[in-house]
């Protein structure tokens, strides 16, 4: 086995803790932060991503191999910028006003960086201006808004108003998800796109940017 492909499997079995040896041993041997990020990182999340869709993993072992997928990142993180290695999109992600859930957030922010996005997280209980304000200065492509309360729901259509009233609805993309949020609500509070779950996110976003 390669020592790739080594990064692979600790990525889709999970193995946070043993990543950092294969990642040191194949900069030692010359292997590029890309290489490393694309046939190592992103190929093992890859995997993951397809058996989600097809049933046979759940939301614990996603989330294990984002942790481990994460800590990889964080090991080739200075090497990726040194080398210029362009980001898929720039997302600005977060919980909105009232709701303090984030295990669908930090999922679907863990999978997006896996892509190859450059991902902001916010955090949890995000104004409007939090939104805003950090997409402007992220020079962001998307906004990405999740909630899981239907009391908190609702003030997805407060980011978007406010974007409309500040003239800059149309500088970016707005996607929503979460429990209760339907295509049809997303529609109807004048977003651009819905997302049920981390692995679609990542692939409408791959589609759009």
């Amino acid at each position: 086995m390669s020592i790739l492909e080594t990064i692979k499997e600790c990525v889709i079995n999970g193995k946070m803790k043993e990543i950092q040896e294969p990642i040191t041993k194949a900069k030692e041997e010359g292997y590029s932060a890309k290489d490393i990020l694309n046939e190592g990182l992103i190929a093992g999340m890859e995997v993951i991503g397809k058996e989600w869709e097809k049933g046979e993993v759940f939301v614990p072992e996603v989330l294990i191999a984002a942790r481990a997928l994460n800590k990889g990142l964080d090991l080739i993180e200075d090497d990726l910028v040194a080398s210029g290695v362009e980001y898929k999109g720039t997302v600005v992600i977060g919980t909105v006003k009232g709701d303090l859930h984030d295990i669908g957030k930090n999922l679907v922010a863990l999978m997006l960086k896996g892509a190859g996005f450059k991902v902001i997280d916010i955090g949890v209980d995000c104004k409007a201006e939090t939104f805003i304000e950090t997409a402007l200065k992220e020079e962001a492509d998307v906004i990405a808004m999740s909630s899981l309360l239907t009391t908190t729901m609702m003030y997805m259509q407060t980011v978007i108003d406010e974007l409309k009233e500040k003239g800059l609805r149309d500088k970016f993309k707005v996607i929503c998800g979460g429990a209760p949020v339907t295509d049809e609500f997303v529609k109807k509070v004048g977003g651009d796109f819905y997302t049920s779950d981390a692995v679609k996110a990542v692939d409408l976003l791959k589609q759009v940017l």
